[in-house]
């Protein structure tokens, strides 16, 4: 980045490249260094930095989990870094092909970050749907978010998808249903009495169809506490 440090600087734009998606958390370290590399080489101070998270892909025989790993680490970055903002792509990706082609709604997914908080557009929204806190009642689990832009919805009108929780006493992780109360989530499963934790979108394939108001996905995650099942 050195020959550019002498131009001027308003703000940066990131797209990841997949080859650091096996990283896991590891990354979150990665892009704190590039980030404030890039601010302290042209001294400007902590600068816009906008970027992207990888689409869904399938990695040949990776496991599935991988991928939704390294999409946490960004989240975090996203979380951990100051004045950064991340578009999420798991609409507009094709795990067959591991460069999607849809770069116009990338760009202007990117725009809306830089209008909401570099430009100051109040009338703007810039992200998602980004889980905030979970609450259990009974067999039931209520997710709570933020940017839910006004209420969220299904982009294709179908049942929400890519929902798993996890029973207290037994079993792993199994899909969810999912339903919309206003600006929240209330997910079930049939065999679940005391769900204990939730995942969104945990697999590489994953094309969930949580949205907002306004057609921006939701942003994967985990939470809870997973229960350990030791082998007896």
């Amino acid at each position: 980045i050195h020959p550019l440090v002498r131009f001027g600087i308003r703000g940066a734009i990131w797209y990841q490249g997949e080859a650091n998606q096996p990283d896991g958390m590891e990354y979150l370290d990665k892009m704190k260094a590039l980030v404030g590399g890039w601010r302290g080489a042209w001294g400007e101070g902590d600068f816009p930095f906008y970027y992207v998270q990888i689409a869904p892909y399938e990695y040949d025989n990776e496991p599935s989990h991988i991928l939704p790993g390294f999409w946490e680490a960004q989240t975090a970055a996203m979380r951990a870094i100051p004045n950064t903002g991340m578009v999420v792509t798991t609409d507009i990706g094709d795990p067959k092909n591991i460069h999607p082609r849809n770069k116009q709604e990338v760009g202007r997914r990117l725009a809306l970050w830089a209008l909401a908080k570099t430009y100051g557009r109040q009338d703007v929204v810039c992200s998602g749907p980004t889980f905030q806190s979970l609450k259990t009642e009974g067999s039931k689990v209520r997710l709570h978010f933020d940017n839910s832009g006004g209420g969220l919805v299904s982009r294709d009108g179908k049942p929400l998808s890519n929902f798993e929780v996890v029973d207290r006493d037994r079993g792993g992780f199994v899909p969810a249903t999912a339903i919309i109360d206003g600006e929240q989530l209330v997910l079930s499963a049939d065999g679940v009495a005391n769900p204990v934790a939730v995942r969104f979108a945990w697999n590489k394939l994953a094309e969930p169809n949580l949205a907002n108001r306004q057609g921006l996905p939701a942003v994967p995650f985990h939470a809870g506490e997973v229960p350990r099942r030791d082998a007896l």
